[in-house]
C-alpha cells in the first residue's frame, strides 16, 4: 500500500471497526463523522466509538486490544450482546483515509468477552495470533475427540441435519418441542434458529427427550410455534455408539481401551 499514514500535522484519518457475526451479519463502524464506504461495506459514523490502543508483539504472545462504546448505535444494542450476537464474532481494527479511502488493517482477532454496563460496552478481543498457542497434540482418551461430523469423524453432516418446526415451548426451563421423531437423537446435538428473533443463533442441546429438547441459550419471548429451526443430531463420543448407531468405529479418534491412570494403584490381593 503507498498510503502513509500520520506523515503529516494534519491527516484526513479515522479509525475503523469491521465486526463479522457468526450469524452472517457484518458491521462497520467509523470514529469519523460521516459514514465512509470501504471494500464493500458502510462503516456508519459511531460517535460513542472509542479507539482503543493496539499491542502488536514480535513473538508468539496475543496482541491486546479492546473495543469500547456506547449502547446507542441500532447496529449494537442491549438484547443482542446479552443473546450473544456478538460472541466469538471476528473483528479487524484499522485505520482510513476518509478522503481517498485507502484502508489499512493493524488488528484482526474474534470477541472473547463483552461487558456491559450503565449504557456502554467493553469488548474485550482475542488477536489471530492466539491460535499459535493452542496444542496441536492429541492426548489420549476413552472418549472421542473429533467434533461430530468434522473432518476427524467424516460422517456427512447433511445426513444428521433436519429442519424442523417448532410445536411448543416452555421458557421456564428452556425446552422446546419440535415436530420430530425419536428426540433422544439429538441429545448433545444443536439447534440452530432460521427464524424469529434469533434467526442465526444456535444453541446446544443438554437433554432431549419426549418432552423436548432443553437447550443451553434462553428462549427468546418472540420465537413461537411454528418457527422452524435446524436440528443437528448429537454424540456422546462413546465407541459403543460410534459403533452401534453410526457404524463408525474405524473412525473413532480415542483409546477406549487404554488403561487409566487407576491401573497404577492396583496391587495383588492374596486369595
Amino acid at each position: 500500500m503507498s498510503r502513509i499514514f500520520f506523515d503529516r500535522p494534519l491527516d484526513t484519518v479515522a479509525t475503523f471497526w469491521r465486526v463479522y457475526r457468526r450469524d452472517g451479519v457484518a458491521l462497520g463502524f467509523t470514529t469519523h463523522d460521516r459514514d465512509i464506504w470501504s471494500d464493500g461495506l458502510l462503516h456508519r459514523a459511531g460517535p460513542g466509538m472509542v479507539p482503543s490502543a493496539i499491542r502488536r508483539t514480535v513473538d508468539f504472545s496475543d496482541d491486546a486490544a479492546e473495543i469500547e462504546g456506547a449502547l446507542s448505535h441500532d447496529a449494537i444494542t442491549e438484547s443482542d450482546l446479552a443473546s450473544g450476537r456478538f460472541d466469538g464474532a471476528r473483528v479487524a481494527v484499522g485505520a482510513i483515509d476518509w478522503e481517498m479511502g485507502e484502508a489499512e488493517i493493524l488488528y484482526r482477532g474474534t470477541i472473547e468477552s463483552v461487558g456491559r454496563e450503565s449504557g456502554s460496552f467493553t469488548a474485550r478481543l482475542r488477536s489471530a495470533k492466539a491460535v499459535l498457542a493452542r496444542d496441536t497434540i492429541p492426548r489420549t482418551s476413552p472418549g472421542c475427540r473429533a467434533r461430530f461430523c468434522d473432518r476427524g469423524c467424516t460422517l456427512s453432516p447433511a445426513r444428521f441435519t433436519h429442519r424442523a418446526l417448532v410445536t411448543e415451548i416452555d421458557r421456564d426451563a428452556d425446552r422446546v418441542s419440535f415436530a420430530i421423531a425419536d428426540p433422544a437423537r439429538f441429545a448433545e446435538g444443536e439447534v440452530r434458529w432460521i427464524d424469529g428473533p434469533q434467526t442465526g443463533l444456535s444453541a446446544t442441546v443438554i437433554a432431549a427427550d419426549e418432552s423436548g429438547l432443553v437447550l443451553d441459550r434462553a428462549i427468546d419471548p418472540g420465537t413461537v410455534p411454528g418457527h422452524r429451526a435446524m436440528l443437528r443430531e448429537g454424540c456422546d463420543h462413546t465407541m459403543a455408539t460410534c459403533a452401534a448407531r453410526f457404524a463408525n468405529a474405524v473412525n473413532f479418534q480415542g483409546e477406549p481401551h487404554l488403561p487409566g491412570n487407576d491401573l497404577l494403584t492396583h496391587y495383588p490381593m492374596p486369595r
